[in-house]
């Protein structure tokens, strides 16, 4: 895997890995089951938003951004559920996969040292998701195509800024810290995977 990291500094993409071919095809013969887990994962963006100015109060200037963020995440949750109703497809229950707990997982769970791999760890989410709504737009159709793009734009902004915080808090740290944590997330957005999800990998039987 070839590091992208050492172009952060310049906007450029903090990820180990880029999303395969075989991944986009899975997505697209499977987009109710995508468009399911990507509301899910707008709910998710939201609520780790909120627990994260809960865990930090003191932090005025990351709870107020935060604050905003996790207020925009949910407009893109009713975005995405009207582009399901309009396409008539239902909202349920599903299961999770295993990216974000996994991803979550290689992350400490105390500080000093917590706050920053919490911070890393949305910057990667974030910059994975802006890339496959990238990949995707041009592939889907109208309304839903204009979305993708718009949320692809949306999605580039909250990883510049978890990633802008992570700086702050860790001058000397973030770095080595990215490297770690992005390792882990290439394997588990490139990795073959039994459950389809907006942040998995291809699934691993082909040709369904």
């Amino acid at each position: 895997m070839r590091s992208t990291i050492a172009d952060s500094d310049a906007g450029g993409s903090i990820l180990y890995a880029p999303t395969s071919e075989a991944w986009i095809e899975d997505a697209l013969a499977h987009l109710p089951e995508l468009l399911q887990d990507h509301a899910n994962c707008e709910k998710k963006a939201a609520s780790t938003a909120v627990a994260l100015m809960f865990a930090y109060p003191e932090d005025r200037p990351l709870g107020t951004a935060l604050s905003r963020l996790a207020r925009e995440e949910l407009r893109h949750f009713e975005q995405v559920l009207r582009a399901m109703t309009a396409l008539g497809l239902p909202y349920a229950r599903q299961r999770p996969g295993r990216y974000a707990q996994q991803l979550r997982r290689a992350a400490r769970t105390s500080d000093p040292g917590r706050k920053l791999d919490l911070l890393l760890t949305g910057a990667l989410i974030e910059a994975r998701s802006a890339e496959r709504f990238t990949l995707l737009a041009p592939r889907l159709a109208p309304p839903l195509a204009r979305l993708y793009a718009d949320l692809a734009h949306a999605e580039a902004r909250h990883y510049v800024l978890y990633l802008g915080f992570a700086r702050a808090a860790a001058p000397q740290e973030w770095r080595t810290r990215l490297e770690a944590l992005a390792a882990r997330e290439a394997q588990l957005a490139t990795e073959p995977d039994d459950t389809l999800r907006f942040h998995s990998g291809p699934l691993c039987a082909r040709g369904d």
